[in-house]
Formats: C-alpha cells, structure tokens, sequence
C-alpha cells in the first residue's frame, strides 16, 4: 500500500499545476493565470513501491464559470526514463520534505500509471484514498462487462484531444485504448461511455461545496 506522507512540497502541486495547465490542448483559456483547487480524486498503489500515483481534480475559478480537470500525476525519484526522457509530459520538480526532490510527469505518459490504470479498469487494482495511507476508496465505482485481464506489450501512445486524453495500449489480446476525462462536466453525456468495455466513476466538488459525479477513465477494444 502507498503511504501519504504529511509533509511539504516545494514547489507545491498547484503551484506547478497553474504553469503546466495553460499549455494542455484541453485546457479551457480565461485570459488570466488559473486559480486552483484541489476539488477530488484517489490514488493507485505501484505493486513495486517506487512510483507515486495520484488522480487528481482540481478547478480553476479564474474565468467566468468554475471549470473542473482531471490530471493523473506520477511521482518519481529520478526522472522518467523514456524517448525523449519524458520531457513533454514533466510537469516539474519538487523538493519532498521527505522523500527529496520528485519529478512529477502528467501519468498519461507514463507506463507505471498506464498498467495500473488498465488493472483498475480490469478489476484487478483497488482505488487508495487521496490523502490516507492503507485506505481503500469505496466511491470510486468501475462499470461494465468482466473481462479477460491483458498484459501491455510494448510502449502506450497518449494523444491528447479536446477535452480528453486516449492512450493506446498493444497489449497480448489486441490494441485497447483507455480514455481519460480530462475536462469533468456537471452531467457527463451518455456517448461518454460509448463502446466502453468497462469504465470507472468517482466524485468530485465544485467550489460551491456541490458534490457531482463523471466517468474518469474508460477501456475499451481497438483504437
């Protein structure tokens, strides 16, 4: 089980997050830096110990209306060794208070996050708690079909779009693609979930205290 530390960062989450967001193609622009807030999410345990995995929402209250994303984050004690070292999908450094300087990347691009995401997805890894060591997380729901658990064989491909974010996996019983919601709606559409195999919901709270729920990730067959 990953254990949550209670210390400081340096530079914080949020504060790498306001540089980071603006440049991400599903990012909503408001003319002014982002104002953000943590608003949800949970965590996934790396069955090796060595990478930090965290779902997070957050909302930016910086434009007319609250708009509210979903960024899978990685924590690691070196940087991701990767084509092109990772460097597209770093979203900074920080100094731990305990673990030392981590290098925090955007987990669609990275494979630790990817093969958890799938387990989770495949009913094979339990959601943690954002901020609990050893605590599972009953409010994030998977939906869908049973299936037949698959193994990744070679590199994901993430390609982010308007306002999600597919990741293609060849894995040893075909290519699936899992998406990510990055951009979390009040009432997610039906197509949301179109041709999923299996999906997976959890909560999130806008400013005003309001608590919704969204799909945050789905599998499904083929590209």
């Amino acid at each position: 089980m990953a254990v949550v530390h209670r210390t400081t960062m340096s530079p914080g989450k949020l504060e790498l997050l306001t540089s980071w967001l603006p440049t991400r193609p599903w990012y909503v622009p408001t003319g002014s830096a982002p104002e953000l807030a943590v608003a949800g999410g949970f965590r996934l345990d790396d069955p090796d110990g060595e990478v930090g995995i965290e779902f997070m929402v957050v909302t930016d209250t910086s434009g007319d209306r609250p708009a509210a994303y979903l960024v899978p984050l990685t924590y690691r004690g070196a940087p991701l060794a990767a084509p092109g070292d990772g460097q597209d999908t770093l979203v900074g450094t920080s100094e731990h208070g305990v673990l030392g300087r981590r290098w925090i990347y955007d987990g669609a691009g990275d494979p630790v996050l990817v093969v958890q995401l799938l387990a989770l997805l495949q009913g094979r890894a339990e959601p943690q708690a954002q901020s609990r060591s050893d605590a599972p997380d009953p409010t994030v729901t998977r939906h869908g079909a049973e299936d037949t658990p698959a193994s990744p064989t070679g590199p994901a491909t993430a390609t982010d779009g308007p306002d999600s974010t597919g990741i293609g996996v060849p894995t040893d019983a075909g290519l699936l693609t899992l998406t990510l919601t990055r951009l979390l709606h009040l009432s997610a559409p039906d197509s949301a979930t179109d041709a999923a195999q299996a999906w997976i919901t959890a909560p999130w709270r806008l400013p005003d205290g309001t608590e919704h729920r969204a799909p945050f990730a789905s599998l499904r067959v083929g590209p």
